[in-house]
């Protein structure tokens, strides 16, 4: 889903509202302990466990949660995850890119190809689709972080690229290998934000109609609900009173 769109928006809030919390509460943890492990267990020495201790916080994760998530990085007996990206197409041609962390390569593979398959998909091998997007950074605001000229002004002078807002919120983008510093700058200037994290950005979008546009909404629901899946991406958009009659429903 492209930029930070009313369409992401209404999702965003249908999903959360959907999902346990303790499912989320386990893919902020599974984050946290990996980010942990590539590098320092010490957030201010760690970037990627900073970020990823920052968005647990914005979901209401509790510290002591945090805590034993970091604390499982320098266990000898936890697990170990690998990172995965896999890539394909959705209903209509859509293109998909799935974030996944896993501790068994072949049961996650089988599950996000099983998904694939019934929406109406297909799995593609890695970099498909992937030259379809940008990897950036994405720093989102609470609307009431300041007024729109106010946060844009505050975005371009710590070095971010882009800026959309809408009623609900600032989603601010910037380069990717940028994100850390654009991320503390704003900090300063406008609090600690809502998430930070990159993502993959589709550079052009695809139109569905409602029957397409249904069947897509279930194959994100389908992987997102996987627990070895961290983030879902696609390029697809659909019409506001199509979008009103799917979320409605």
């Amino acid at each position: 889903m492209a930029g930070h769109s009313k369409f992401k928006n209404i999702m965003h809030k249908k999903g959360a509202a959907d999902a346990k919390r303790s499912k989320i509460f386990s893919k902020l943890a599974r984050e946290i302990t990996v980010a942990a492990k590539l590098g320092m267990p010490d957030p201010d020495m760690n970037p990627r466990l900073r970020l990823a201790i920052q968005n647990a916080r914005a979901e209401n994760m509790p510290k002591d949660n945090i805590e034993r998530a970091i604390r499982k990085a320098t266990d000898a007996d936890g697990e170990n995850y690998d990172e995965i990206r896999y890539e394909g197409y959705g209903p209509g041609g859509v293109a998909v890119i799935v974030e996944a962390l896993t501790d068994n390569r072949n049961r996650t593979a089988s599950a996000v190809r099983a998904c694939f398959g019934k929406f109406g998909g297909s799995l593609g091998e890695t970099g498909s689709v992937g030259f379809m997007f940008d990897r950036v950074g994405e720093i989102i605001y609470p609307a009431s972080a300041g007024d729109a000229e106010t946060v844009f002004e505050a975005a371009i002078d710590a070095g971010a690229e882009d800026v959309q807002s809408d009623d609900e919120n600032h989603a601010i983008y910037c380069a990717f290998a940028d994100l850390g510093d654009v991320a503390r700058a704003l900090e300063g200037t406008l609090g600690e934000a809502g998430t930070v994290r990159p993502i993959w950005r589709p550079q052009t979008m695809t139109d569905l109609d409602e029957d397409k546009a249904s069947t897509m909404l279930k194959l994100i629901a389908a992987l997102d609900d996987d627990d070895d899946v961290q983030q879902v991406y696609s390029n697809f958009q659909v019409a506001d009173d199509i979008l009103e009659r799917l979320t409605a429903a």
